[in-house]
């Protein structure tokens, strides 16, 4: 029997899921305000425990998500997890931001993509990105890219790509190919670290608790 508890604080989603052999079993999130991360992270996780009816200590694994995202928020989600790992002497497991924001589109069965693209907003014109098929492999390196009306043009192409996050409202404004599809306003969540978690424990894919730090992909600039 194996508990995960999933943080997810790449965005201003402040979101934590506890699993039971890869099945949710309880989620808090907030995604409705700016950035509460540093106030209320911790309280989600004791709810969510109190929730499912354990303890901590009956933990397998804490689950983070590694990246790309806000600076502030990453680190925040990154040094609870790890401090938990520490303290229960469990494993730590790193899930890709962008892999858990593509894999939202399994909620809406309906659709039949090619490629789904998930954006974060950076700034500007400016989004974290990458590109996956329709069963989730990850074909483009997560990068940082500046939009313009071409881009992803070749995949475009090819048939209906979904473009799903907060970044993709921008895209939204300046693609006109008839093949785009867009989901605005959805942010990454922890419940969709379920899976992609459990299976990284099943594989004993593991990260070096001391040595682990966010993808952070750009360099902090203060504000």
């Amino acid at each position: 029997m194996a508990y995960i508890l999933c943080i997810e604080t790449a965005t201003t989603n402040c979101s934590v899921a506890l699993a039971k052999d890869g099945e949710l079993i309880a989620l808090v999130e907030d995604c409705k305000g700016g950035y509460s991360h540093a106030e209320k992270l911790h309280n989600y996780i004791l709810e969510v425990v109190k929730k499912a009816s354990i303890t901590l200590n009956e933990l397998s694994a804490i689950a983070v998500s590694k990246g790309p995202g806000s600076y502030t928020g990453l680190r925040i989600g990154v040094s609870s997890a790890k401090g938990l790992c520490y303290a229960l002497d469990i494993p730590l497991i790193a899930v890709p931001t962008l892999t858990s924001l593509a894999v939202q589109i399994t909620r809406y069965k309906e659709l039949k993509p090619v490629h789904v693209i998930p954006m974060i907003d950076a700034r500007r014109m400016e989004v974290y990105t990458a590109v996956f098929t329709n069963d989730y492999q990850q074909i483009v390196e997560t990068s940082a890219k500046i939009l313009d009306s071409s881009s992803f043009e070749e995949y475009l192409n090819t048939g209906q790509t979904y473009f799903i996050g907060d970044g993709s409202k921008k895209f939204a404004e300046i693609c006109t190919h008839e093949n785009a599809e867009f989901i605005h306003d959805k942010l990454p969540s922890a419940q969709e670290m379920i899976t992609l978690s459990y299976t990284k424990f099943t594989a004993k894919d593991f990260e070096n608790v001391t040595y682990f730090e966010p993808y952070y992909l750009k360099d902090f600039v203060a504000g």
